[in-house]
């Protein structure tokens, strides 16, 4: 087991070539959102914006599209009831994250199906929150896809089948393996696992404790993988500077919202960016 540390972001955020656009850095497909759960979908899509993704396109209920573009005017709207949209445009994303208050009744269920019936091999898929729960609900088959889940302990309880009080490394890494993934297993100490490995994240405050601190790592770790050649070392990047970020805020502030985590993300990019272009 090993402790994420700054020489892993400082290898992984490359120095800008001179010569980029907007597609040098990524397609990001985000999905989620219904129409209680706006607010999910909106910092899952702000997050992933502000981490550099090149293009960012938000899959959601239609009602969410005026806060949408009132917040993150970068992200582009397709709605998400658009079952021919989604089959049509999702592959041209090299990344697709769905889950951020996606919901769990039957409409979206049948968007989570829609996903996984048209992802293709050579696409990442980020699967958060309530994705996860569908999974474990209907005991989906996984599709075949390069596969990044990001649970927190008791998603990752119904999903894997172990007790919160079972959830040792050996445990968790056996499950990990049968998933053919990379995991998020999201605590106090937020961990990693990607086949033989482990990592522990040394960061992480009481401060973060409120609602969409998930939806906000999610779009964080689907803009970092949208732009970095290396999958894992993006994932483990993006949980390092999620709470990184919210300690430093958590030095001068009783709590520390995910929307101000967003805000400094291109401030914490630049400091920790390699220094040589790549």
């Amino acid at each position: 087991m090993t402790d994420i540390s700054t020489d892993i972001v400082n290898n992984t955020v490359i120095k800008r070539p001179n010569n980029s656009h907007k597609g040098t850095f990524g397609r990001v497909c985000i999905i989620g959102g219904t129409n209680n759960f706006g607010g999910a979908i909106i910092m899952a899509s702000k997050a992933c914006v502000y981490s550099g993704a090149g293009l960012t396109t938000t899959f959601t209920d239609s009602v969410n599209l005026s806060s949408l573009h009132t917040h993150i005017p970068e992200a582009m709207f397709v709605d998400f009831n658009d079952l021919d949209s989604i089959k049509s445009m999702l592959n041209g994303f090299d990344v697709v994250l769905i889950g951020p208050g996606l919901g769990t009744d039957e409409n979206s269920l049948t968007i989570l199906k829609t996903v996984f019936n048209n992802i293709q091999p050579t696409q990442k898929l980020i699967i958060d929150g309530s994705a996860i729960t569908l999974i474990a609900n209907h005991n989906l088959t996984l599709p075949d896809a390069k596969l990044v889940f990001t649970p927190h302990q008791m998603e990752w309880q119904r999903l894997s089948g172990i007790k919160i009080s079972d959830q040792t490394d050996e445990n968790n890494q056996k499950a990990v393996k049968q998933l053919n993934a990379t995991v998020v297993v999201k605590s106090h100490h937020t961990k990693v696992y990607h086949n033989d490995d482990i990592w522990t994240n040394p960061g992480g405050t009481p401060a973060q404790a409120t609602g969409g601190m998930g939806d906000t790592l999610a779009g964080m770790v689907a803009g970092f993988v949208a732009q970095f050649s290396d999958t894992t070392n993006a994932v483990l990047s993006a949980v390092y500077a999620h709470s990184a970020i919210a300690d430093k805020l958590a030095e001068k502030q009783y709590v520390v919202l995910p929307t101000q985590i967003i805000e400094h993300i291109p401030e914490f990019m630049k400091a920790n960016e390699k220094k040589t272009e790549s």
